[in-house]
């Protein structure tokens, strides 16, 4: 890549293996269900994460809300973390597209929703001022805090809670495998709970588009209806979904290599007088610090300084923080050559005792 690039694993170029697949890929019409490419993409993410069906979408947005509107009716409510990216970055698609209100409980520093938290916001059925309570929405890895794995002792836990009330549940996985990696378990073993699930094949597996939607055949079939209302409906897709497959059988498999590179950034961080660690542990590849006082710069200040001197791009995530995320094309070097650029920075800027 042309700039050592910790924004996010979004900015992750597919690798040439993959844009060798997509040259060759066998296609037909998706629509029609015939095309090959994508019917095996969606058998093997069905079979890695032990469910029926999936569905092949261009976006993990597109994958959640077309997840919402299979689950949920016009009027009824879905429970959600406060800093779940379908609340905080899908653009409100559920109550705009679906007449769906979300209703928010706190994110735990682990990345959890509390148990107490959760079942205090099922609505009481017998009330008839209340919308109805249909779903659980869950975010593993928690992208808020710092990419925070979500075990499956928890997931079932909150399945039990809503399998009390009569509620589906919902993971937003974009991150999934980096869960599964970090923890040490399969996939499958932290989605075994869940009625579905959406996987991003992009981010740390470096295909360049696409998304997977997982549950029953009988849901997949309902999202595949409500896909086609979207837009969504594509033609010879498995040029991409070729890309999909080396994500879901090879890139799968070296996440734990971009969660070494995340605790080689956060050691460095922790090591350096001007910045501090916003999170700990880091266990995926996400890196959240902060400048401390000592600094005069503000965050875009530095972000600017490390982009133009260093060709180093960071996020600011705040006025003073940020959010670095490691992927597939950031190496241990690309790493050692952040942190000299961001210590020489300080060094320059640091205010007088």
């Amino acid at each position: 890549m042309d700039s050592i690039d910790l924004r996010s694993d979004t900015v992750s170029w597919p690798t040439p293996e993959m844009r060798q697949a997509m040259a060759n890929a066998p296609v037909g019409d998706d629509v029609y269900g015939e095309d090959p490419t994508i019917n095996r993409l969606q058998d093997l993410a069905a079979e890695r994460l032990g469910k029926e069906a999936a569905l092949f979408v261009s976006s993990g947005t597109q994958g959640n809300i077309l997840a919402v509107l299979t689950h949920c009716t016009r009027g009824s409510e879905v429970i959600i973390g406060r800093e779940a990216h379908v609340f905080r970055r899908e653009v409100g698609g559920a109550a705009a597209l679906g007449g769906i209100q979300l209703n928010t409980v706190p994110v735990q520093h682990d990345g959890t929703l509390g148990l107490a938290d959760l079942e205090h916001e099922i609505r009481d059925t017998h009330d008839v001022h209340n919308p109805l309570t249909r779903l659980v929405c869950l975010e593993n890895t928690q992208g808020s805090c710092a990419g925070a794995p979500l075990s499956a002792g928890y997931t079932r836990s909150v399945r039990a809670l809503c399998d009390r009330y009569g509620l589906a549940l919902h993971i937003d996985g974009a991150r999934l495998f980096n869960a599964a990696a970090a923890l040490n378990v399969s996939a499958a073993e932290l989605v075994a709970p869940a009625d579905s699930i959406s996987i991003c094949l992009s981010k740390g597996l470096c295909a360049p588009v696409g998304s997977l939607l997982v549950g029953s055949r009988e849901f997949i079939a309902r999202a595949r209806r409500n896909r086609k209302m979207l837009g969504g409906g594509m033609r010879q897709a498995g040029i991409l979904a070729a890309a999909g497959l080396i994500a879901l059988e090879k890139m799968t498999l070296r996440l734990a290599d971009d969660h070494a590179t995340a605790r080689q950034l956060a050691e460095g961080i922790r090591q350096m007088s001007g910045l501090r660690l916003s999170y700990e542990p880091v266990l995926t590849n996400m890196v959240f610090f902060e400048l401390d006082e000592s600094v005069a710069l503000n965050a875009t200040q530095f972000a600017e300084a490390l982009a133009r001197d260093y060709n180093v791009r960071i996020g600011p995530a705040g006025a003073r923080s940020f959010r670095a995320v490691t992927h597939y094309w950031i190496t241990p070097e690309a790493i050692e050559t952040a942190l000299t650029g961001m210590r020489h920075i300080l060094e320059s800027t640091r205010q007088p005792a």
